[in-house]
């Protein structure tokens, strides 16, 4: 049996109590809500049991007196992220990315008590203008801070969400136009595929490309796809599955994984078209001859599209050469166009995703479904097939009105 600990007048002290030698002062030692050990002293032991019950009525009724006065928004954000067991390892990863790299080292040593409405308006003024953050990647920033912040009103350390109708104020504020991803028109679709193909360095990539813009894959989903995901003879490919290329450990190095879809509506079949299925089979015919691709990733091989190396693409890779074939394409068509006398086609600068938005457009524009729609682009809510829709169709109305003023009708 564990011997009883006595103060030094014989009393009996309770657990977590203690008298210090060097002093005399009583202490009392307890684990606050976020895990961490606190103490809290008196100078005698009727006092220091009455700081204790006030305590512990302060913690029953959720309101930590040293949390709500002591924590910073880091300490809540570590605690909010440590309730979300559920979440995939690329996922916590660009969560925690997010985090570390705009708020944590700055914004995230406050007092979370301290901080009001105002505060977290020029911390998000600050980020798009010192920072210089698209909106976009502002709104994820949002995503992390907004729930750290209800997490400590749900546990009554603050009274009211410092960070509600924050990014509704900074998005009238800021350009609306800034991280608008829109299509390409069908001249640039046009102007881009065939300065592939016709490319000495770049035309082995029209493959990758042409699937791309033919089924509206995200570059994750085609990145991972395999041979035995295409179905040849009744024309349809099957997306079960992602690569992901995401930084890992303390080094930040980045590795290749596969992810699985976040909801079912990724998961899916989409008919494959005479140019797709050309593509893939051009792709076959020259890893006959240069060699199949054998990496292995979390137990998956055969997959379609490598690199010069014969290894697996990463979607960083794929952005960096659409940025190069940008590059030369104006600087050539400035060029021409003049000879030409007539305007150039400029592409402007896009990503991947533009790519997806960009088949999204032209789907839209020849069908009308739109639960069709969005079973094959694998859009969870059908908002955003709306909106892509709504965009498609003002394009359209644009155009037939520019076609009718040519009429010699009036």
């Amino acid at each position: 049996m564990a011997k009883t600990r006595k103060d030094e007048r014989g009393r009996a002290l309770r657990k977590g109590e203690v008298q210090r030698a060097s002093d005399k002062r009583y202490m009392y030692t307890y684990t606050d809500p976020l895990g961490r050990r606190r103490s809290i002293y008196a100078q005698d032991l009727a006092t220091l049991r009455e700081k204790e019950k006030q305590l512990m009525k302060d913690q029953l009724d959720g309101l930590d007196l040293y949390v709500a006065g002591k924590a910073t928004i880091n300490d809540t954000y570590d605690r909010y992220i440590s309730t979300k067991y559920d979440l995939r390892a690329t996922t916590r990863s660009n969560y925690d990315y997010m985090y570390n790299r705009f708020v944590r080292h700055t914004f995230g040593k406050k007092k979370i008590a301290d901080i009001k409405y105002s505060d977290v308006l020029q911390f998000y003024c600050y980020l798009l203008k010192k920072e210089k953050l698209s909106l976009g990647t502002l709104d994820s920033v949002h995503t992390l801070l907004h729930p750290t912040f209800q997490l400590a009103v749900r546990d009554e350390i603050i009274r009211k969400n410092p960070s509600d109708g924050v990014m509704k104020e900074v998005s009238k504020k800021a350009d609306k136009t800034r991280g608008v991803r829109h299509a390409l028109t069908r001249e640039q679709q046009r102007a881009f595929m065939e300065y592939i193909s016709n490319h000495p360095v770049y035309y082995h990539w029209w493959p990758l490309f042409t699937v791309l813009l033919g089924t509206g894959c995200r570059i994750g989903e085609a990145l991972g796809l395999r041979w035995d995901d295409l179905d040849f003879d009744n024309r349809i490919l099957s997306i079960n599955h992602s690569l992901v290329y995401y930084p890992v450990g303390e080094s930040r190095k980045s590795v290749l994984r596969i992810s699985k879809p976040k909801t079912e509506a990724g998961i899916r079949t989409i008919p494959m078209l005479d140019i797709v299925r050309d593509a893939f089979h051009m792709e076959h015919e020259e890893q006959e001859e240069t060699g199949f691709n054998e990496t292995e990733i979390d137990g998956m091989t055969g997959f379609v599209f490598v690199n010069r190396f014969g290894s697996v693409l990463n979607p960083q890779a794929v952005n960096r050469t659409i940025k190069r074939i940008i590059s030369g394409y104006n600087a050539e068509e400035v060029i021409n166009a003049k000879r030409e006398r007539r305007e150039p086609i400029i592409l402007p600068d896009f990503s991947c995703h533009h790519l997806r938005h960009t088949f999204c457009t032209r789907l839209c524009e020849h069908e009308t479904n739109l639960k069709v729609i969005q079973a094959i682009m694998g859009h969870r809510n059908i908002e955003t097939t709306m909106d892509i829709y709504a965009e498609a169709t003002d394009q359209k109305k644009q155009e037939s009105f520019e076609n009718l003023s040519k009429l010699d009708i009036f």
